[in-house]
């Protein structure tokens, strides 16, 4: 078992430009987990810059991934990892054979089996904010202990507190984090928002006022 919890910070809408100086607001701040996603411009050439320019230094990844075309595209780029907004077994699959990390979007226990069944790496609860901590502390009693899940939509720091009691590994933040044209100290500000509510959990779990667990 584990207690440490991790953010997964999702740059939706992002342009190349940006790439550099968020990703570094970000990996100062501590974050080490970058996705940008697919749906974004020129999304290919922004993952491939980050992946060469940080990814010494953090996992980058793509998001909005939704075809073994875009798993294939995404691999030439130096990406680790894909997300995507559902379960596709094709998609997870193809993340497999291109040796991917792959953390497919699920909301129901049949979605969740399927994926692992799949190869999953871990399982993104989305939209977290409708399955609910309930939700998923009670899909999590059914999972393999050794699945992470990601609590995304609606899961900010006023709430890691619940859906990490609930099992959750970590958390996606989106417009959170990030905003289509924020500059990088606001997204440093977020991050370090962030990390600091996570922070006053692990502290607070440490000193037994507080209690999750991430695996079973």
């Amino acid at each position: 078992m584990t207690n440490k919890l991790e953010i997964i910070a999702i740059l939706r809408g992002i342009k190349t430009n940006e790439i550099e100086p968020v990703f570094g607001a970000l990996i100062e701040a501590g974050i080490t987990r970058i996705e940008v996603t697919l749906n974004s411009a020129m999304a290919l050439e922004s993952i491939q810059l980050g992946a060469r320019r940080f990814g010494n230094v953090c996992h980058v990844g793509a998001g909005t991934v939704l075809t073994e075309s875009d798993v294939f595209d995404v691999a030439k780029t130096g990406a680790r990892f894909i997300v995507s907004p559902n379960c596709s077994p094709e998609v997870i699959r193809a993340a497999g054979k291109a040796k991917l990390s792959s953390y497919p979007g699920v909301m129901t226990p049949s979605e969740a089996f399927c994926a692992i069944e799949a190869g999953a790496t871990g399982l993104k609860i989305f939209p977290a904010e409708i399955v609910g901590p309930k939700g998923i502390k009670a899909m999590k009693a059914v999972l393999p202990g050794d699945v992470p899940l990601f609590a995304v939509g609606g899961a900010t720091p006023n709430n890691f507190s619940d859906y990490a009691r609930a099992g959750c590994a970590g958390f996606g933040l989106g417009s959170f984090l990030y905003r289509p044209g924020d500059t990088a100290q606001r997204v440093a500000r977020q991050a370090k928002a962030a990390l600091q509510a996570i922070q006053e959990i692990e502290k607070a779990t440490s000193s037994g006022f507080f209690s999750f667990n991430i695996n079973s």
